[in-house]
């Protein structure tokens, strides 16, 4: 096998993504993703020669991503507002968009003790950072997918925050009353798999992202059953796909027409955000 420095074997590896039209910073993400590396690290062994062991795998992951891999998948964890979260096929990578729906939870919310539930957690992404931000919330995290759970509850523990998690569909399965109710629901339409990244339908979790009536189905189910388990001052927050604003307002206003209905947009100017306040 030929010697390449770790400047070497990235610069290679930045060509060959480059020629496939993608984006060439994820040869850097790979590697250090995979050692476990920062910047600082990076540029001390830049000119150090790369263990065969080492290139390698880091070569096996390059060509997995340009084969259409998220190389979130690839290296098994993605970062959400500060943790470190393991992901695989089962869950949803979380988005930056949505770090910004937990900051307008957050601001809204001041740490009080409040009952918090995350529906279609996925990854717990959302549970853990605002259980992490707010310790005196009592987190509940549910959602459909077992194996989803499973990996929730991995990162739970592997950032040390305490989450009730249930399997269940929607409110099917859950006990109690809650103050605060967050959702990033599958609002992918059928119609819409023409126009998406190859990738996301080949390896994400097809039940995480599409939804029927025209990717409404379940904020119209929402709409219909949130009430068994909300506080009568409860408030929603949940995360709509950028073209749904008037059809997930129009929903709310039919089911809840005394609640107070806002839009947020996302940092790209997307309304992305409805907060529903009884």
């Amino acid at each position: 096998m030929n010697k390449l420095t770790y400047f070497e074997a990235q610069k290679r590896a930045s060509l060959c993504i480059k020629a496939q039209n993608l984006p060439t910073d994820t040869a850097k993400y790979l590697m250090m993703e995979r050692l476990n590396w920062d910047d600082v690290h990076l540029l001390m062994h830049y000119r150090d020669v790369m263990p065969d062991n080492q290139l390698l795998q880091f070569q096996s992951d390059v060509q997995r991503f340009i084969n259409g891999e998220p190389a979130q998948y690839i290296i098994g964890k993605a970062h959400f507002y500060g943790n470190e979260l393991s992901v695989d096929s089962n869950v949803l990578i979380p988005r930056p968009e949505t770090e910004e729906l937990v900051d307008w939870i957050l601001n809204d919310n001041s740490n009080e003790p409040l009952n918090v539930l995350d529906v279609g957690t996925g990854s717990g992404a959302i549970a853990i950072a605002l259980k992490q931000q707010r310790p005196k919330w009592q987190v509940w995290a549910s959602d459909i997918s077992e194996p989803a759970l499973n990996v929730a509850k991995k990162n739970a523990q592997d950032n040390n925050v305490d989450i009730n998690f249930r399997h269940s569909d929607l409110f099917t399965n859950i006990n109690g009353e809650f103050d605060i109710i967050v959702s990033n629901p599958p609002y992918i339409s059928n119609d819409e798999t023409p126009y998406m990244d190859k990738s996301v339908l080949k390896y994400e979790p097809y039940t995480a992202l599409f939804a029927e009536n025209n990717g409404l189905e379940l904020y119209q189910r929402i709409s219909l059953e949130r009430g068994d388990v909300s506080k009568q001052d409860a408030t929603l927050y949940l995360e709509i796909g950028f073209k749904q604003e008037d059809a997930v307002v129009d929903i709310f206003k039919q089911h809840s027409p005394l609640s107070k209905i806002e839009t947020k947009q996302d940092l790209a100017n997307h309304p992305r955000m409805v907060k529903i306040q009884d």
